[in-house]
C-alpha cells in the first residue's frame, strides 16, 4: 500500500518536475526521494515518471496518481486538522490567502483583532492572485483565503463579509467637480488605468466599464494600486479605486476622489475554503471578527 509520504514525493515531483527541487521542497535528499517514487512505481505496478537528463516527464499514469494523490493528501490534512482543532476555535497554525488589493488594507486592522482575541492562533499569510490562491486552496496549501466574491462554485464555501464600493480617482485639476456624481461614461473621455491582466480588481473594473475603447486603456503592467494611483497623481490619467483603499492610497493633494451615480460599482468581500475542510468553525468565527472590525471602521467613517 502507498505511503503518505510517497503520495506527498509524488505530489511534490509533479508539481516542481525536477528532483532537486522536488527533494529541497520536501526537506530530503535528492537520493531518498527517488528511491521513494521508485518503491511507488513498483508498488503500482506501473511508471510515473519517465528520467531524463535534467527533466523529468510524467507518465499518462504518473499524471492520474499524482492528481489522486493530491486529493488524498488534502483529506488527509483535513481529518489531522478535525483531530486537533476540535472543539478549540481559532487555534494553532492557519495558511491564510489574501488577494493584493486587500491585504494593505485590511491586515493592519485584523491582524490586532486577532491577536488580542485568539492569541493561540498562528496565522501564516500568503499575498497572491485570485486564481493562484484558489489552485492552492484546492491543493491544500491553504486552509482559507479572503477575496472578491465569487469564488469558483463547487469544491469551495464561503461567507460575505462586507461590500466594497469603487470611486473614481482622477487628477486633482480634473474638471469634474467634487461633488459630482459620475457614470461609466465620464470615464469614457479619460485615460483609464488599471492593474495588470490577472487582477480580479482589473476584471471588475471592466466589467462596468465595458464600453471602454482600447485606445483609452492603458495597460501598465502594474501590480500595485500604489503604483496605480501614483500615475493618476502624476495627471497621467484616471482609475477605480475600492473604498477601502482611500485611507491608505488616496493621501495625496494630487488626486482627488469622485462617487459613481447609484448603483455604484463594486465588489462583495468574503471568506472561502474547501467543502471538505473541518475547520468550518474557525473560518465563521473568523468571518464575523472581521464583520465587526470592519462595520467599527466604517461607522467611524
Amino acid at each position: 500500500m502507498p505511503t503518505i509520504r510517497q503520495l506527498r514525493y509524488l505530489v511534490a515531483l509533479e508539481r516542481h518536475r525536477h528532483f532537486g527541487k522536488a527533494a529541497d521542497a520536501c526537506a530530503v535528499s535528492q537520493p531518498a526521494l527517488s528511491m521513494q517514487i521508485r518503491e511507488l512505481e513498483t508498488e503500482l505496478g506501473s511508471p510515473l515518471v519517465e528520467r531524463r537528463p535534467g527533466a523529468v516527464v510524467f507518465t499518462e499514469v504518473g499524471l492520474e496518481a499524482a492528481q489522486r494523490a493530491e486529493k488524498i493528501l488534502t483529506a488527509t490534512q483535513d481529518l489531522v486538522d478535525f483531530a486537533r482543532h476540535h472543539g478549540r476555535i481559532l487555534t494553532g497554525r492557519l495558511r491564510f490567502g489574501i488577494i493584493p488589493s486587500l491585504a494593505p488594507y485590511v491586515l493592519p486592522q485584523i491582524l490586532p483583532a486577532l491577536q488580542r482575541e485568539h492569541p493561540a492562533l498562528v496565522l501564516e499569510l500568503r499575498e497572491s492572485q485570485t486564481k493562484t490562491l484558489l489552485d492552492e486552496l484546492d491543493r491544500g496549501q491553504l486552509d482559507a483565503v479572503m477575496l472578491a466574491l465569487p469564488a469558483t462554485p463547487g469544491e469551495f464555501e464561503s461567507v460575505p463579509l462586507f461590500a466594497d464600493p469603487f470611486l473614481l480617482a482622477v487628477p486633482a485639476d480634473d474638471p469634474l467637480p467634487a461633488a459630482a456624481r459620475v457614470t461609466a461614461g465620464d470615464i469614457e473621455s479619460r485615460r483609464l488605468i488599471l492593474l495588470e491582466e490577472g487582477h480580479c480588481l482589473r476584471d471588475q473594473a471592466l466589467a462596468y466599464c465595458s464600453a471602454i475603447r482600447g485606445e483609452t486603456l492603458q495597460a501598465l503592467g502594474a501590480t500595485s494600486l500604489t503604483t496605480v494611483m501614483q500615475m493618476v497623481a502624476a495627471g497621467y490619467g484616471a482609475t477605480l479605486v475600492p473604498q477601502i483603499a482611500l485611507p491608505v492610497e488616496v493621501r495625496d493633494t494630487r488626486v482627488k476622489v469622485l462617487r459613481f451615480a447609484e448603483p455604484e460599482p463594486g465588489r462583495t468581500i468574503g471568506i472561502a475554503w474547501r467543502r471538505s475542510s473541518a475547520r468550518k468553525a474557525d473560518f465563521q468565527v473568523l468571518a464575523t471578527l472581521i464583520g465587526t472590525v470592519f462595520a467599527r471602521t466604517a461607522a467611524a467613517a
